[in-house]
């Protein structure tokens, strides 16, 4: 039996859309969010990217799906937000078995 508590969203806690990049770990997503920033110096404008540990608790995202993210408690080492909403799924893409294409399974 688990003892640990629901993880709970306060109404003010930063959030951020982002794209899942990575879906392979059981309730944790990686998550990258990218931005331009001016380059101090140059004045050019530089893609950036931050890339975050997302809380997933059932399993319903996956890789390219955008969504949205909250600021939590920390869940473990590197996991300190959650997953709010799927903004837009990703489109379906055919997976390659034994030869034969098929479906991918939402």
């Amino acid at each position: 039996m688990s003892r640990k508590s629901p993880v709970v969203i306060p109404e003010k806690s930063p959030r951020l859309v982002g794209m899942v990049d990575r879906d392979v770990q059981d309730r944790t997503r990686r998550v990258v969010i990218s931005y331009s920033a001016r380059h101090p110096r140059y004045g050019k404008y530089v893609r950036r990217r931050t890339v975050l540990q997302v809380h997933d608790e059932t399993n319903e995202s996956h890789s390219g799906d955008r969504v949205e993210i909250a600021e939590c408690r920390p869940l473990s080492r590197t996991k300190r937000w959650t997953l709010v909403r799927i903004v837009e799924k990703a489109p379906l893409k055919a997976e390659i078995v034994y030869g034969e294409a098929v479906k991918a399974k939402d």
